[in-house]
């Protein structure tokens, strides 16, 4: 019932306005002048003819001619289309997104309900409801652009992976990268995270398997929760006096909470003495990988088209753009009273290391702004591309 009420949800206002957005602007707008005309020329039958301009593979495309095929037999019924090729209007076609956002809820639903198993159902609804209104992926709703199924994608990738589903996954992360090729990143973040997970499943049945050969209904029951937390959290919580196997680190240390470097070392650890069972588990993962790198080799970088205005290179200003992003977002829950008065305490305590720390970070800064960010005229040349 919950994906229901979501998927009800999202429509009750995407259609109305993706109604009126069309009335207002019915020809293609900004970008869509490169998709549009790409999706017709698919439409026609036409595979072949292909505009430079276009920076992404054609998965949006495909994606859009299974839903307008599924629409055909109706419109024929009732004399609206006696061929496909009029279908294919730029109102139909940024249908399709309205489409994928209803995916997008129903998936952020499920992913919630898999990684809070405690929240509900009622609340997850809600949630999923208020995620679907983020206003980036609100906007893109409403046009026929790759960001919205791409997002579809890859919350099917992920929800896939923490329910060990990983050949699915692999798929998934497949058709993402057909939508945008920068999700082979994501997929990569997926694989490793449930990588980590997965060893650490194989480590706690070991320890549990050494401490009692025939464990009792308690002692499963424990594993399969444990099990249920890891798989779900994955990367999202850290662990804390977990047993370290074949290390001079002993599961009773003193220490409340292990060091990141420490954390580091033990999962490093843990997948090396599991490789084997890793490299078959995920090789989905690693087929992907290597199909990817051979489509960069053959087709010369990364970008189908426009290639000299998306040159690789480095960014490193855009990690402060990020950090300034999701700092202003979690301020409310990160810098409580409390906190701020901990930092202070901290930061008086350690003058020393905390103006060292503070120089260097803006030192870092400022040679990342001056040097390492895009000119005005990239800035201008990259939206003249599909993305």
């Amino acid at each position: 019932m919950g994906r229901l009420a979501v998927a009800a949800a999202v429509a009750a206002w995407a259609i109305p306005i993706a109604a009126l957005v069309d009335s207002i602007v019915p020809d293609p707008y900004m970008d869509e002048i490169f998709h549009v005309p790409q999706a017709q020329h698919y439409c026609r039958g036409d595979f072949l003819t292909w505009d430079p301009m276009i920076t992404t593979p054609p998965g949006l495309y495909y994606i859009s001619l299974a839903y307008l095929a599924s629409l055909f037999p109706g419109a024929w019924a009732i004399k609206v289309a006696e061929a496909f090729d009029p279908l294919c209007t730029t109102a139909l076609l940024r249908s399709t997104n309205v489409i994928m956002a209803m995916v997008c809820g129903v998936l952020v639903h499920d992913l919630l309900l898999c990684i809070k198993p405690g929240i509900g159902k009622t609340k997850a609804t809600a949630y999923a409801i208020l995620v679907a209104l983020y206003p980036v992926h609100w906007f893109f709703t409403f046009l026929y652009y790759t960001d919205v199924a791409s997002l579809a994608s890859v919350l099917a990738m992920y929800l896939s992976c923490l329910k060990k589903r990983f050949w699915v996954s692999a798929l998934f992360g497949a058709l993402s990268i057909l939508f945008r090729q920068t999700n082979v990143i994501w997929m990569i973040f997926f694989a490793a995270n449930g990588a980590i997970a997965y060893v650490q499943d194989l480590s706690l049945s070991d320890c549990l398997s050494d401490e009692n050969s025939e464990p009792t209904d308690k002692s499963r029951t424990e594993v399969s929760d444990r099990d249920s937390k890891v798989s779900a959290l994955g990367l999202r919580r850290r662990r804390t006096n977990h047993p370290i196997r074949k290390r001079g680190v002993v599961s009773g240390s003193t220490k409340s909470h292990t060091s990141f470097t420490e954390e580091l070392f033990d999962i490093g650890f843990k997948i090396w003495n599991s490789k084997c069972k890793v490299l078959i588990t995920f090789a989905p993962f690693a087929i992907v990988l290597v199909a990817f790198g051979a489509f960069i080799i053959w087709n010369g970088g990364i970008v189908l088209g426009a290639k000299e205005a998306h040159v690789v290179s480095p960014h490193f200003a855009q990690l402060l753009y990020f950090g300034l992003v999701s700092a202003t977002a979690l301020l409310p829950w990160h810098f409580t009273p409390g906190r701020v008065s901990d930092l202070f305490h901290w930061c008086r305590k350690n003058k020393t290391f905390s103006s060292l720390a503070m120089l260097i970070a803006l030192g870092l800064s400022f040679v990342a702004v001056h040097l390492f960010r895009f000119l005005p005229e990239h800035l201008y040349c990259s939206p003249l591309s599909s993305g």
